[in-house]
């Protein structure tokens, strides 16, 4: 008796005839997948997302009539689906695709820069993999908040006014002490750390650095867009700056960022991917220990696999504390999971818990620990 295997639903957005159809056959050739539908713009991405339920949808950014991002904006607020954008790796490219990330969607790939099929063959198996997985995502309904500031343009006001005293002064690690917050994470982590950003004031009174598995064509516009969204200095982290309280810095993609216990930043391109990460989030947290011990935080956000586990452990274990995202608010709970499994983990909680409960931390820190040689 013959058995036949649920296929996943999916529907494709693109302004491109001969782009939907190159999508189709990939899709349609691989067992797990059927596509279901086809939108040439946006506005019809919203409407078959309501109609069809789709398990997953691609998205173009660059449309008429209604764009990606609107699209993007549009489903995530009031039908969530599981979106993979597929658009262009271009600095233009790169800006939208992080505005739609921000808004909800799971994935990208990025468009070969022809976009013919041949070119699409080299990106296949990126593709087939990044949609598969999306199919199997809870979506969480993130965008309507996050939406109206990415169309205002204005930047989010902090939820908390974080005193400056005692504050140590923003100066070298060598001769103050003062805490680094490690918040980790990966599919799922643009938005994720939106709900998170805005907490943070001008006079925070920690070093925070975010490692976001992201390629390095992301990072810098990643770090220009997110300084919109919070008062505290953003910036990509650049090789021996030292570190200092006040500032959240970004592990560039493509690199693995480690404190030296100097408390100067080093950045490594040379290694490669280190236990199939780049960056690896494990190598930060496990420098970030052994710089500041009690005074290092770590936040284990969504994200698939085990990156982090390791590093939570050793901040644990340097007398630190450690969060991790709760099942419920994250979008793959790949990566919490393994830290709590691994028994480094202090507290779970929902994503709109995570600020409150670092900026506790760092004002214990701060009223604790005196400002003094290292």
């Amino acid at each position: 008796m013959a058995t036949t295997n649920k296929k996943f639903r999916v529907l494709i957005v693109d302004d491109s005839a001969f782009m939907r159809k190159v999508l189709e056959t990939i899709f349609n050739a691989d067992d797990l997948l059927q596509v279901v539908g086809h939108a040439k713009d946006g506005r019809e991405a919203v409407s078959l997302a309501e109609s069809l339920k789709p398990d997953v949808i691609t998205m173009d950014i660059n449309m008429p009539h209604v764009d990606g991002l609107q699209a993007t904006a549009e489903i995530m607020t009031t039908n969530p689906r599981p979106i993979v954008v597929v658009s262009s790796e271009s600095k233009e490219g790169a800006a939208s695709t992080l505005r739609a990330l921000e808004l909800g969607a799971i994935e990208f790939v990025g468009k070969p820069s022809s976009a013919i099929d041949l070119d699409m063959q080299s990106v296949k198996e990126e593709l087939l993999r990044k949609v598969r997985m999306a199919c199997k995502v809870r979506v969480v309904r993130t965008a309507s908040r996050i939406a109206s500031k990415l169309q205002d343009g204005n930047s989010a006001k902090p939820r908390v006014q974080v005193p400056v005293s005692p504050r140590p002064a923003a100066t070298s690690g060598l001769d103050q002490r003062f805490p680094v917050v490690v918040l980790a994470a990966s599919t799922g982590g643009p938005a994720t750390v939106m709900r998170i950003a805005p907490g943070f004031t001008r006079d925070f009174p920690a070093a925070v650095i975010l490692v976001q598995h992201m390629p390095a064509a992301f990072t810098t516009q990643y770090a220009a867009q997110l300084a919109e969204f919070t008062e505290v200095r953003v910036k990509e982290a650049e090789a021996n700056e030292t570190l200092q309280p006040g500032t959240l810095y970004i592990c560039p993609g493509g690199q693995h960022l480690r404190v030296t216990p100097s408390g100067r930043i080093q950045l490594d391109g040379s290694s490669g991917r280190i236990e199939g990460y780049l960056p690896n989030i494990d190598v930060t947290m496990e420098s970030v220990a052994a710089f500041a011990g009690a005074l290092s935080i770590a936040g284990v956000l969504t994200g698939m696999g085990s990156d982090g586990a390791n590093g939570a452990k050793a901040i644990k274990a340097a007398g630190g504390f450690v969060l991790a995202q709760d099942e419920a608010t994250s979008v793959i709970f790949g990566m919490p999971a393994e830290a709590i499994k691994a028994g480094a983990v202090d507290q779970v909680l929902g994503i709109d818990d995570i600020y409150a409960a670092i900026e506790k931390r760092v004002l214990s820190i701060c009223r604790q620990t005196p400002a003094g040689v290292r």
